[in-house]
């Protein structure tokens, strides 16, 4: 897959997206960032650790989040952007289910599109990806759990995201699939998502997972979201054991380590 100049061997290898939040009220970092000197700062930080990508968010998807208007997340994530690119040789992900946010932040240097809707909120997403040729990442997400047979029904949910990306002309290689941990789902279906990566390979894309301090890890272990770095470690691993290809993180240092540590022993296992 190529993103921005960049190729990407998502079949054989692993990649790590640094998460850079230009908002007041991400829940675990918001406000650290949301000034173009500091995100900077951040970017060249994740650069040195190894981020292969860097995902650019401009409104708050925290649990009871409240939706800002489209020009407020455009005049967040817009000068970030372009700084970036002006700055630095990395692909830049714009996190957002607007297409009025995407196609702003797509001409100010965005190279791919992540949604956390899967093209389900606003369609012209998709047409949007198939017009500028574009990557994008369509996440599972639902307005209330699954009732039953969960990993068939985020499989479905899925199926019907990459039916709008088709209908719209997005081409297959430019997709990637992500269980969408944290996003309308149960403490219990969240550690299925992970437990199941697998199964949504079936579906035949590269599959990202994104559990980076996420109450998952928080539930599972008891800990507060600024004690969550092992925990995100682990699931890391668990990923790459179970084929994710791309993993959405803060800490990027560590993930990349344990990334790299789990790949060469898998393929020492083969």
């Amino acid at each position: 897959m190529k993103i921005g100049k960049h190729e990407f061997d998502l079949k054989h290898d692993c990649y790590i997206m640094g998460i850079l939040n230009v908002t007041p009220d991400s829940f675990s970092d918001g406000g650290k960032w949301n000034d173009i000197d500091r995100a900077l700062y951040h970017v060249e930080e994740m650069i040195a650790e190894h981020a292969a990508i860097i995902d650019v968010g401009g409104e708050s998807t925290r649990p009871g989040y409240e939706r800002i208007s489209d020009e407020e997340e455009i005049s967040r994530v817009v000068p970030v952007i372009e700084a970036i690119n002006t700055r630095f040789d990395i692909p830049i992900s714009i996190d957002t289910y607007k297409s009025r946010v995407a196609e702003a932040a797509v001409a100010a240097g965005a190279d791919m599109l992540n949604d956390i809707w899967g093209f389900r909120a606003d369609e012209q997403m998709a047409a949007l990806a198939a017009r500028e040729n574009i990557p994008c990442c369509l996440m599972h997400n639902r307005q209330e759990p699954a009732v039953s047979d969960f990993v068939a029904t985020m499989k479905d949910d899925l199926m019907k995201s990459l039916e709008i990306a088709k209908s719209a002309g997005v081409k297959d290689e430019q997709i990637i699939l992500d269980p969408g941990v944290g996003f309308g789902k149960t403490f219990e279906q969240n550690l299925l998502a992970v437990k199941h990566l697998d199964c949504l390979l079936e579906l035949g894309y590269p599959v990202l997972l994104a559990t980076s301090r996420k109450s998952v890890v928080g539930l599972a272990l008891d800990l507060p979201k600024d004690q969550r770095v092992e925990g995100t470690v682990a699931t890391t691993v668990m990923g790459v054991e179970r084929g994710a290809c791309m993993f959405r993180v803060h800490d990027v240092k560590e993930n990349y380590r344990a990334m790299r540590m789990a790949q060469a022993i898998y393929n020492a296992m083969e």
